[in-house]
């Protein structure tokens, strides 16, 4: 009787043996899957940061942030306040009556055209996006920081978009 029960925990113990071994075989191979698996997904996202990095910079390109040649014209400038002073000129002018007097159309329906959106393009181009809400346009924009560090403009083109007409 007593062989027979040594005979059980042997089996016992040797089956729990096994069962053990593979368990922890099983969970490091599955954990080494893992940990390759989460490597390659976080080079592809370090690749697609990196692309996405590019794409920014060749978007931002054309701006006075980006161009070192426009930079170096305002030296002693402060960018910054620069960029501000046009954002706030071009803006200005749509509370106007009769809409902003940098847009060379006059209204269309009776609704003004005003300024959506802007980019400076370097030290003397802006382009602008505007609509009345109806019909939209672009231009482009010649501006000035005059001595006294008020902004002037010069419409140098406009357009409407055809397609926008109803």
């Amino acid at each position: 009787m007593k062989k027979n029960i040594f005979l059980y925990l042997f089996i016992f113990s040797l089956l729990i043996n096994v069962f053990t071994y593979m368990y922890f075989t099983n969970k490091m191979k599955f954990e080494t899957t893992r940990i390759e698996n989460l490597e390659i997904k976080a080079n592809s996202l370090k690749d697609s940061l990196k692309m996405d990095v590019d794409k920014l910079y060749d978007a931002n390109y054309f701006t006075l942030g980006q161009n070192d040649n426009a930079q170096e014209y305002f030296a002693g400038m402060d960018i910054e306040k620069i960029q501000i002073a046009v954002r706030d000129a071009i803006y200005s002018g749509n509370g106007k009556a009769g809409g902003n007097p940098l847009i060379n159309y006059p209204q269309i329906e009776g609704r003004p055209f005003t300024i959506n959106n802007y980019r400076i393009l370097n030290n003397r181009w802006v382009i602008v996006d505007f609509s009345n809400g109806k019909v939209y346009g672009e231009s482009i924009l010649k501006y000035f920081v005059e001595d006294d560090g008020s902004i002037t403009f010069e419409t140098a083109e406009s357009l409407l978009h055809a397609n926008t007409f109803n």
